[in-house]
């Protein structure tokens, strides 16, 4: 539990869940966040490390593309994070 709160307490973190929770096919990769995060690569794939490490995204490799979502056993949860964030 500390992990996951830790892991949702920066910023960039929940802001790249509430992507992932928005996505129109709720998974994302990490050209899909780049851009919109403005940061480079390495730094979006720490941070969505960090977020699998906790047991709130998982992981899909696709090809030489990893796709992220949100783990469904946590979904409400994050929902509800985002939506008291907006």
């Amino acid at each position: 539990m500390a992990r996951a709160l830790k892991a949702v307490a920066d910023p960039t973190r929940l802001q790249m869940l509430s992507m992932l929770l928005a996505a129109p096919d709720g998974e994302a990769c990490v050209c899909d966040l780049t851009a919109p995060l403005e940061q480079q690569q390495p730094t979006i794939s720490y941070h969505l490390k960090v977020l699998a490490d906790a047991g709130l995204v998982t992981k899909q490799k696709r090809g030489t593309w990893i796709w992220y979502s949100v783990h469904r056993d946590h979904e409400a949860l994050l929902n509800l994070l985002v939506l008291e964030r907006a």
